[in-house]
């Protein structure tokens, strides 16, 4: 049993990451053995509070994997928050981002990156799943799950992620505002994000952190 739950890490004070540094954070999660390969760019318009397990597109390109240059769009047109509606990740998540790139050598990323539009359309790099070879994600979500989705946001502008929510309840409460930050989604394990997720991304964010969860 159990229900699914997506963790952000982010700077304190919202930032736009230099592309390099991004590139090395990136790459840094497979160095350490925290993510599995296949890897994914996308470039667009991204919602960071888009549910990571089949909701976002980032979700869907995963489980139903498209051609590169394909253009992912979400399922429902609803805009974000419209009529009568909630903002995410209680209501539609509206998306529309292009598949730039996907590639199962980890090296590979970099090049990829760097043809995207950073800082002037929303970028992600998505990793199929969480490296359950490593004790420390093992431990941490005690059971082999292929499903952990796990993304990397460059946002051309700051999105708010709510820092505890439950998205089949009732929408509010305290929000931060993110613009570079590291989402991953699991169903069973510790209700925090991974610390050794956490500490790459102090390395590379710095160690004034903020993290959450949304469940649901």
């Amino acid at each position: 049993m159990g229900i699914w739950t997506d963790t952000f890490i982010a700077p304190a004070t919202p930032a736009l990451l230099p592309a390099e540094e991004f590139e090395r954070f990136v790459v840094d999660l497979g160095r350490e053995r925290l993510v599995r390969t296949p890897w994914a760019v996308f470039a667009g318009k991204l919602c960071v509070n888009a549910g990571l397990g089949w909701a976002s597109v980032l979700g869907r390109a995963r489980f139903e994997p498209p051609a590169v240059g394909t253009e992912l769009v979400s399922e429902d047109g609803v805009p974000d928050g419209g009529p009568g509606g909630e903002p995410p990740p209680w209501g539609v998540s509206v998306e529309r981002a292009v598949l730039l790139a996907r590639g199962e050598i980890l090296a590979d990323v970099v090049p990829a990156l760097r043809t995207a539009p950073f800082g002037q359309q929303d970028i992600a790099v998505a990793f199929d799943c969480l490296d359950f070879s490593n004790p420390a994600v093992l431990d941490h979500y005690w059971y082999k799950d292929e499903r952990t989705v796990l993304a990397c946001f460059a946002l051309a502008a700051p999105q708010h992620r709510p820092l505890e929510a439950n998205t089949g309840g009732r929408s509010g409460g305290p929000t931060h505002p993110v613009q570079t930050c590291v989402v991953n989604t699991f169903k069973l394990g510790e209700g925090t994000p991974c610390p050794a997720i956490e500490a790459v991304a102090a390395r590379h964010f710095g160690t004034d952190l903020v993290t959450g969860e949304t469940w649901g």
